[in-house]
């Protein structure tokens, strides 16, 4: 919808596999925001927003758990990569190789893995996502270190900053996806914003 691109093999989502997410991750932010659920979160029949204190619990609920899954998807990530690094072209007993994976990255028996091996679509789901599960969470750490220069800023609504923003949407695929992020936040990506939004920065 923002694409100012010439050539439609360059619009919208026709970007590098592990930056396609970002766009769109980004705007779940706003609707956490507390600025968001004041003016939106409201009682169906009296119009009273949503309790400050309430507001609270929620978005620090979003903290659940997060240890765990993060360590399960990493652990995902990890076996998709090693799995379409093979060379060998013969079979493979798949729960033997999983055991040796996990074993060898140290994962918590507590976590185990989820889903089998045998069950997870995303490895063998087609060209479009073969060794490219990690592309979710390098998106999370695109997502979250770019709603933070909105915070940085001083309001989730700061227009200079969604200025920069937008010419990633209008970009496309006419530029290096990195490129375009230094652009937008002046800087590489750092990682420290996603630990913070899942309460892994204590």
């Amino acid at each position: 919808m923002l694409s100012q691109v010439r050539y439609r093999s360059q619009s919208g989502t026709a970007v590098l596999r592990d930056f396609v997410e970002f766009p769109s991750q980004i705007f779940e932010h706003w609707a956490a925001a507390p600025e968001t659920l004041r003016e939106y979160a409201r009682h169906c029949q009296t119009g009273e927003p949503l309790p400050e204190a309430l507001i609270d619990k929620l978005l620090a609920a979003r903290n659940f758990n997060q240890g765990f899954a993060t360590v399960e998807y990493a652990a995902c990530a990890m076996l998709d990569l090693e799995l379409h690094a093979r060379t060998a072209n013969k079979p493979v007993d798949i729960a033997a190789f999983e055991r040796d994976f996990l074993a060898r990255v140290g994962m918590p028996a507590e976590i185990g893995f989820a889903p089998p091996t045998t069950h997870f679509q995303h490895l063998f789901d087609g060209a479009g996502y073969a060794a490219g599960y990690y592309a979710y969470l390098w998106a999370e750490v695109l997502d979250a270190d770019g709603f933070a220069a909105f915070t940085e800023a001083g309001s989730v609504f700061d227009p200079d900053t969604a200025a920069r923003l937008k010419t990633i949407y209008r970009s496309g695929d006419t530029q290096d996806p990195m490129t375009l992020y230094r652009a937008f936040r002046g800087r590489e990506p750092a990682i420290e914003p996603l630990l913070a939004q899942r309460g892994l920065d204590r």
